[in-house]
């Protein structure tokens, strides 16, 4: 049995100052119409949660049953922060391919405060989390700009070519009605942008938004009794955790695990959560038609580009250069525009990339379609260990 998306929903990225539910609610009844569903069609509702909205984010599913109109669904609510709503998805997935549902729906809304994340409100010394901020300064651009400066030493990587990134991802965002930033940009344009954690400049970095996102989620023969003959089929949902020992430091830790007296893992951690969905869905990367990846800077998006497989390590800026990576190239990644024309909506980012997998396989994605579309990974991570990546087919 396969599980299969019948519908997809955004709400608009930005900054417009509405509780996070409106987001969710938005996204989900458009991923009802797409489906073709009744929301009293739901038997199961996973909400991805957030922690910035208190009680209502906490338990997101039951938030956005209650605002949908309680219909006696059953609910779940998951937190990995950004791997979240790929944990929403495999929750959801899971159920129905136990065969105790037929129809799902998963969504994930935030409303981000102004300015970069900061730690959760109080005096926390045992949370790993509050400890970067309070020990190390150690905010997310600051990681951000330590990965860019490990890229340019081990790999020969400049801001110049991090700033050929954010031109391409501009150009894809500038064609998405639902990005935050639609304009295009020029490399001088990001070179002159402010500096905030050497190398990475204003327009390296991702911003934070309010945003939402919904799949509808259901078993194969349900669609085939709706009438869907060909919908996009999950293929993959990998939410691994690392193998010890995680040679390669990962915000919050402060540090990596020891490799003095046990060999490596055969694939850092980042490699293998795209490996474990390839394996999965019996593919590879050279299978794929386009890929979302988690862009949290510009420099981060070489380097998963490399860690999904697409180019072996320190390639990615020559594949960049050749536009094999760009609308129209081989394998486009970030057709969507990234999260750097969305921003973080952390708890909506993996379901957002979902529905941009769905939507460039049914030929639906408008100006930045990806032609001949039939294969799609959308991957990131989450704070603590939590592996995100999930592959869609057609």
């Amino acid at each position: 049995m396969s599980v299969v998306v019948l519908g997809a929903g955004l709400h608009p990225w930005g900054k417009q100052g509405r509780p996070f539910t409106e987001y969710g609610v938005a996204a989900a009844r458009a991923a009802l119409r797409e489906a073709g569903l009744a929301w009293t069609d739901v038997q199961y509702v996973v909400g991805a949660a957030t922690v910035r909205n208190g009680y209502p984010g906490f338990v997101a599913g039951a938030t956005f049953a209650q605002a949908m109109g309680w219909s006696g669904a059953r609910i779940a609510t998951c937190y990995a922060a950004c791997a979240s709503g790929a944990q929403a998805v495999d929750v959801a997935r899971t159920r129905i391919l136990a065969g105790l549902c037929d129809v799902a729906l998963v969504v994930g809304a935030d409303a981000a405060p102004k300015g970069f994340f900061k730690p959760v409100g109080g005096e926390r010394p045992d949370d790993p989390d509050w400890l970067r901020f309070r020990l190390l300064g150690a905010s997310n651009p600051v990681y951000f700009g330590l990965y860019a400066r490990r890229r340019m030493a081990v790999h020969g990587s400049t801001p110049a070519e991090f700033a050929a990134v954010k031109v391409k991802n501009a150009l894809a965002g500038s064609l998405n009605p639902n990005a935050r930033y639609r304009k295009t940009v020029t490399p001088e344009e990001v070179l002159a942008s402010p500096m905030v954690a050497d190398p990475l400049r204003l327009m390296d970095i991702c911003a934070t938004s309010d945003g939402g996102a919904a799949v509808v989620l259901a078993s194969e023969s349900y669609a085939r009794r709706l009438g869907h003959t060909r919908p996009v089929r999950l293929a993959a949902v990998s939410t691994i955790t690392p193998d010890f020992p995680n040679t390669f430091l990962d915000l919050p830790a402060f540090a990596t695990d020891s490799a003095l007296a046990v060999p490596p893992p055969p694939r850092p951690f980042r490699e293998a959560i795209a490996h474990a969905a390839y394996e999965e869905a019996g593919l590879g990367p050279q299978d794929l038609s386009l890929a979302e990846v988690y862009d949290l800077s510009t420099a981060l998006e070489l380097d998963w580009t490399e860690e999904i497989g697409l180019c072996a390590p320190g390639e990615a800026g020559a594949l960049l250069r050749s536009g094999h990576t760009a609308l129209g190239g081989r394998q486009p990644v970030n057709p969507s525009g990234g999260l750097a024309s969305f921003g973080e909506a952390v708890p909506a980012q993996a379901i957002a990339q979902l529905c941009e997998l769905t939507w460039q396989l049914r030929g639906q994605a408008g100006a930045r379609q990806v032609e001949g579309a039939r294969t799609g990974l959308a991957v990131n991570q989450g704070l603590f260990g939590h592996g995100s990546a999930l592959i869609a087919v057609r």
